[in-house]
C-alpha cells in the first residue's frame, strides 16, 4: 500500500497530478479540495494517498490531509459508491462539510453532489452515521498539540473503526507535542483501559 508521498509536483491537470518521487512520476487523481490547495508546479509537495487495485488499472488517489482520505475510505465502503463517486462528492463539499450533512441528515446536501440519488444518500446517511471525522469537533481537544496533529490521530482511530466519541475520549491527555504515532499508540492503550 502506498500511504503518502512526498516530491516535486510536475504536472497538474484537473483532476489529475503527478508527483516526481526520486525519478517515478506518479500519476494521481485527486480532490479538488486537495486541488486547490497545491503549490506551484516544480515545488515540493506531500500528498496522503489511497491506492485502488483493479484488474485493470491501479488507481492512486491523492489528499490533502489524513482526515479526507479517511473520508474517502469511509465513502468507498458504501454500497454504490466507487473511488470515481466519492471524489465527485468531495469535490463538491469538504470533509467536514460532509459529515456536518451526514450527522443533520440531510438528503438535499448529499443529493448535490454527482451521482448520489436520493437512495444513495439515504444509505451514506445510514452507513456513515458516526464514522466520519468533524475537523471543528477536534479542533482544540488539548493544549498545545497543533490541530493537524489531533485531525490526524482521531482520523488514525476512525479508520480502526472507534467511533467519533470513543476517538474524542481517547485523546484526551495526550502531552503537547506528542507526534502522531506515538499519540495514536497512547489513544489505543487509553481505549483498553
Amino acid at each position: 500500500m502506498i500511504s503518502r508521498l512526498v516530491g516535486k509536483l510536475i504536472e497538474k491537470h484537473p483532476p489529475q497530478i503527478v508527483i516526481d518521487v526520486n525519478g517515478v512520476g506518479y500519476e494521481i487523481d485527486v480532490s479538488m479540495q486537495t486541488f486547490y490547495s497545491l503549490p506551484s508546479l516544480n515545488e515540493n509537495v506531500q500528498v496522503y494517498t489511497h491506492l485502488v487495485v483493479r484488474e485493470d488499472a491501479h488507481l492512486l488517489f491523492g489528499f490533502a490531509s489524513m482526515v479526507e482520505r479517511s473520508t474517502f475510505r469511509q465513502l468507498i465502503k458504501v454500497s454504490g459508491i466507487g473511488a470515481k463517486t466519492a471524489l465527485g462528492i468531495l469535490k463538491e463539499m469538504t470533509a467536514d462539510e460532509l459529515a456536518q450533512a451526514v450527522a443533520e441528515e440531510d438528503l438535499t446536501r448529499l443529493c448535490s453532489a454527482p451521482g448520489i440519488g436520493k437512495k444513495t444518500a439515504e444509505r451514506m446517511v445510514l452507513e456513515l452515521r458516526g464514522k466520519l471525522a468533524v475537523e471543528s469537533v477536534t479542533t482544540g481537544l488539548f493544549a498545545g498539540q497543533s490541530t493537524d496533529e489531533t485531525n490526524d490521530i482521531v482520523s488514525t482511530l476512525l479508520v480502526l473503526g472507534y467511533n467519533e466519541r470513543e476517538a474524542k475520549a481517547a485523546v484526551k491527555g495526550i502531552p503537547a507535542g506528542t507526534e502522531v504515532g506515538d499519540g495514536v499508540r497512547i489513544a489505543l492503550k487509553n481505549l483498553l483501559k
